[in-house]
């Protein structure tokens, strides 16, 4: 069935004064938007749903949100696990969250499986530890994370606290599209499953039980931090707002500012528009605060708070963002230090990192005796790895990735925003007791383990004819074969498209180059986007950086030539 016949089902089983109808009536006649909206089924995928919120097989709606679910229930009730274990709903700030959420919970006790709903917006990391703290099966919160303001999602986690993968997630997949859209799903009213013990509210006390582990993260004790040290937050309108500033409150932090426009939640995201603390541009408010009161660190989670990004005062006077690769290598170095120091690093210990993720922090982990173990991108890979290590022996010491995501324990099986947020703010206490700057730290860090250079580079293109470009420009790499970029000799070209050695397939190429260069490409499983990544070290700072504009060039031009 192609996009104009499912628009006219759609226009058929859907009561005129339904919301969707409305919206695809004034679409009538559009085949270009009818084709956006129509042309696929939203993907489940990178554990779970995400797509602009609207009327439309490609979209998040009640009824791709409650085809999803009803799947969902159905793969849970046929796993043979105890539906009272139960499943946990957490959900941000963005138009309809909650709204899905309470959808979730209705329709998972329509099928007699347990939930527990939190009753107002809290951040990823928190619900990835609800999960393993209450012993549930699985947990979906309602979020885009990063995603612009037009965007939802639905991420979807096991009972080991991990976004879903493998064969849950293919099982839950192959449930869903057993279903249509307009099918008549088991749905019954809150009131009705909170008498039944169906729906179980949570809060304040799995919020304590959070902020307590986060708490005991701590590296260093208070004599060893100066915490007068001058921090700006910003939550970028989100989820973190209220765990982060208690967390600072309780750790003794006197100097702890929030963006004032940005601390309270938005979903229209009305002072940053893009609410990805990747972005640079996210800063903006975050960087005039902190002139105003001196601050050393600026720090910025996403509206579920699970990334988490940092700009540190530069000799120059100006901040200076630091990417995901910066900020991870410092948290190692830092916390595989204080490990080592107060006697807690295991004899076997374990960093997990993503394929595209740089080799600095490796490099640090390994010269204190952590083994490192790779994983595809996202943290539904990296942290899945924890039992599989766990099983070999090792303990689990830090997870990260490229895009300002770290998971520093174990007890939370993602990325974790508020837990960074207080690690960093440590990290500048402690270096500041000793009157270093985060700036010096990390210069200290180049000249002992080599200046690491990098870049990540996102080509956008948006709808099916984006997705199709993309398609190309893989292929016109993967069949080519280029032996040259500019002035580097492909040495080795790795092909993950069907695997390789213990990780499994995805559509990720990487190019060994000269002199421990490389880059690697992938299209984005989340946003309409093919992403570039370029790494290179050396012993001076310029000759790194330049080992990276070189090989950018080279790629840029292939790509030109790609139609």
């Amino acid at each position: 069935m192609g996009a104009k016949e499912r628009y006219k089902e759609w226009m058929q089983k859907l009561p005129q004064d339904d919301p969707l109808y409305e919206e695809l009536k004034a679409i009538e006649g559009d085949e270009k938007e009818i084709n956006e909206r129509f042309y696929q089924e939203i993907v489940f995928g990178t554990a779970g749903l995400r797509g602009i919120c609207g009327a439309g097989t490609n979209r998040m709606n009640v009824l791709t949100v409650g085809r999803a679910t009803q799947g969902i229930a159905n793969y849970i009730l046929k796993s043979g696990a105890d539906p009272m274990k139960g499943l946990a709903i957490a959900y941000d700030c963005r138009y309809h969250s909650q709204e899905f959420s309470e959808l979730v919970a209705a329709i998972m006790a329509g099928n007699g499986i347990r939930t527990y709903l939190f009753p107002e917006l809290r951040p990823t990391p928190e619900l990835s530890f609800a999960i393993r703290k209450l012993g549930c099966i699985s947990g979906v919160n309602m979020t885009a994370s990063h995603n612009p303001k037009q965007y939802n999602g639905y991420k979807v986690y096991w009972s080991d606290g991990a976004q879903i993968s493998g064969e849950v997630s293919d099982g839950m997949l192959s449930e869903i599209q057993k279903l249509d859209f307009f099918d008549t799903f088991k749905q019954m009213p809150l009131d009705e499953a909170r008498e039944k013990g169906l729906v179980v509210m949570i809060g304040e006390e799995m919020d304590r039980e959070y902020l307590d582990y986060v708490e005991g993260m701590s590296q260093h004790s208070r004599d060893e931090l100066d915490q007068s040290v001058c921090i700006v937050y910003t939550p970028l309108n989100g989820a973190g707002s209220v765990p982060v500033r208690q967390v600072m409150k309780e750790m003794g932090y006197t100097n702890f500012h929030i963006v004032p426009e940005q601390e309270k939640p938005d979903p229209e995201f009305t002072t940053v528009g893009y609410p990805n603390p990747e972005d640079p541009q996210g800063f903006a408010l975050a960087e005039k605060l902190g002139k105003e009161v001196g601050a050393e660190v600026l720090i910025a989670t996403d509206p579920d708070s699970d990334r988490m990004a940092i700009e540190v005062l530069w000799d120059d006077g100006e901040y200076h963002f630091l990417n995901g690769n910066q900020t991870g290598a410092m948290l190692i170095a830092y916390m595989a230090q204080g490990w080592k120091e107060s006697g807690k690093l295991p004899s076997r210990s374990a960093l997990i990192k993503s394929i595209v993720t740089g080799d600095m922090g490796a490099a640090i982990a390994r010269s204190y005796g952590i083994d490192v173990f790779e994983a595809l991108t996202g943290f539904k890979n990296i942290c899945g790895r924890i039992p599989q290590i766990e099983k070999e022996g090792y303990q689990y010491f830090f997870g990260y990735e490229e895009s300002i995501g770290c998971a520093p324990g174990e007890a939370v099986r993602d990325k974790d925003g508020v837990c960074c947020a207080l690690l960093v703010s440590e990290m500048a206490a402690y270096y500041r007791k000793k009157g270093m700057s985060l700036k010096d730290a990390l210069e200290a860090l180049y000249q002992k383990y080599g200046y690491f250079s990098e870049a990540q580079v996102s080509l956008v293109r948006e709808g099916a004819e984006g997705a199709a470009l993309i398609g190309r420009i893989m292929d016109a790499f993967r069949e080519g074969k280029p032996q040259q970029f500019g002035p580097f000799t492909v040495r080795k070209v790795t092909d993950y498209l069907h695997g390789y050695e213990d990780i499994p397939a995805s559509n990720v190429l990487r190019y060994d180059l000269d002199d421990g260069t490389w880059f690697a490409m992938r299209p984005s499983g989340t946003e309409p986007k093919i992403k570039f990544y370029y790494y290179a070290v050396a012993d001076q700072a310029g000759a790194s950086a330049k080992a990276v504009q070189d090989m950018k060039s080279a790629v840029d031009d292939l790509i030109a030539k790609v139609k």
